[in-house]
């Protein structure tokens, strides 16, 4: 946390944001806390990177971003980090490749702790220093550093959830209570009509640049699941020969399947006690009536397939989501787990497991990605990946939104995906 004196109202735009910034900051330490520095310096698979450099790359971004071209006088803590930490910034300089993340054993845990204080400090000495012109020029540059760093928290809790399920001692992140069993919600419909609606973000608070511009599209009626896919379902799916029936595949999923890399859902296995899988509370029997999580869009559309059904465009989720609040089971509720649907119609659109749609990642129409490092963020990924909506068990609240586009590749599965099911009216 910072040290530096907060003489401003909390209440003022700057006081809240400033707020918000330290918040933030210190809600990413909670989530290293309870690691070792063994845990946070390992690299699991090329995807995934380690706790340690998360917290780096994240006071990284400030530093290069904010710091370096915004703060008069200020001293860059190591310039190494500049190389080891930068992600993806072509123009930002060169870097450490990605897949050797986990080679990175110095700077040690300790001093990426410090790299933190020093740039946390830095940063609120330059909000609370600026005068109110330069405040508004910096304000949505932090607001971007803001939600990039929710967004590694997110990925904090992928990633360590991958290393621990390679560890054979199955270790628990956190320590749940065993939850009472209870049946999954029913499954129904709803109905939604047909016509010509505007998506995108209406340019009312903070969104990024792929939620833009806002545009019309023509949905056709169709009617959305009332809740999540759940691992009862999923057992079904894969007892009736899900895994072994080619009619239910894409020429690439089934590639996958018959290279062994699909049998089940990721982190899942089998034994005398049934179906177990892997989550933040270690190794867990499979609850039938919780979202089922750790699958691929491949077999989401398999699954789909499977029941007669779909899975929803990207346009018609967000259409039926733009009247649900954004409430849920997301990161504030410290479940860091899948929970069966509880009460409400349509349930589970926020929170729990992110839901992927049938729509590519692609540019919405008139998008120009913005100049300079910053416009590297989105656009340059829109290609051969899938869109995902909703939010997850691990996305901070304040981070979610109806408009919000999250996108992998289809084969992935180490993010907290699910899926909803859709069927034309």
């Amino acid at each position: 946390m910072s040290t530096f004196p907060k003489t401003r109202s909390p209440q003022s735009p700057r006081g809240a944001m400033l707020t918000r910034f330290l918040d933030v900051r210190a809600r990413t330490e909670e989530l290293a806390a309870g690691l070792h520095p063994e845990d946070q310096t390992v690299q699991s698979m090329p995807d995934c990177s380690p706790t340690k450099w998360h917290m780096a790359h994240v006071s990284w971004f400030f530093e290069t971003f904010l710091l370096v071209p915004h703060a008069p006088g200020y001293e860059v803590a190591n310039a190494d980090f500049a190389f080891l930490f930068n992600s993806y910034y072509e123009a930002a300089g060169p870097r450490h490749a990605r897949f050797a993340r986990g080679l990175i054993t110095r700077p040690t845990v300790e001093e990426v702790a410090g790299y933190r204080r020093h740039v946390t400090d830095a940063m609120a000495g330059l909000l609370e220093g600026a005068d109110d012109e330069a405040f508004a020029r910096l304000a949505p540059l932090v607001e971007i550093g803001i939600n990039h760093e929710q967004q590694h928290q997110e990925l904090i809790l992928m990633d360590i959830l991958n290393l621990f399920s390679a560890n054979p001692l199955h270790p628990a992140y956190r320590t749940f209570r065993m939850d009472e069993a209870r049946p999954a919600a029913a499954l129904d419909f709803i109905d939604h009509p047909g016509g010509i609606f505007k998506i995108g973000h209406d340019g009312s608070g903070f969104s990024y640049d792929n939620e833009s511009p806002r545009h019309e599209v023509l949905l056709r009626p169709y009617r959305l699941a009332s809740r999540a896919v759940t691992n009862g379902e999923w057992i079904d799916f894969m007892e009736d020969g899900g895994y072994r029936r080619p009619e239910l595949w894409l020429a690439d999923g089934w590639a996958r399947v018959k290279s062994g890399e699909y049998e089940a859902p990721l982190y899942w296995q089998h034994g005398d006690a049934g179906w177990q899988a892997m989550g933040l509370g270690g190794l867990r029997a499979v609850d039938p009536a919780a979202p089922v999580v750790h699958v691929s869009y491949y077999e989401a559309d398999a699954f789909a397939r499977w029941v007669g059904r779909r899975l929803p465009t990207e346009a018609e989720w967000e259409v039926a989501a733009r009247e649900v609040p954004v409430a849920g089971n997301l990161l504030d509720t410290g479940a860091l787990r899948p929970m069966p649907a509880g009460e409400g119609r349509p349930a589970q659109m926020y929170g729990d497991v992110w839901e992927w749609t049938a729509s590519p990642y692609v540019a919405y129409p008139g998008y120009r990605p913005a100049p300079g490092a910053l416009g590297e963020y989105n656009g340059k990924f829109m290609s051969s990946q899938m869109v995902l909506r909703g939010g997850c068990f691990a996305t901070p609240a304040d981070h979610i939104r109806s408009t919000y586009r999250n996108f992998f590749y289809p084969h992935q599965r180490w993010c907290f995906a699910g899926l909803r099911l859709a069927e034309d009216a």
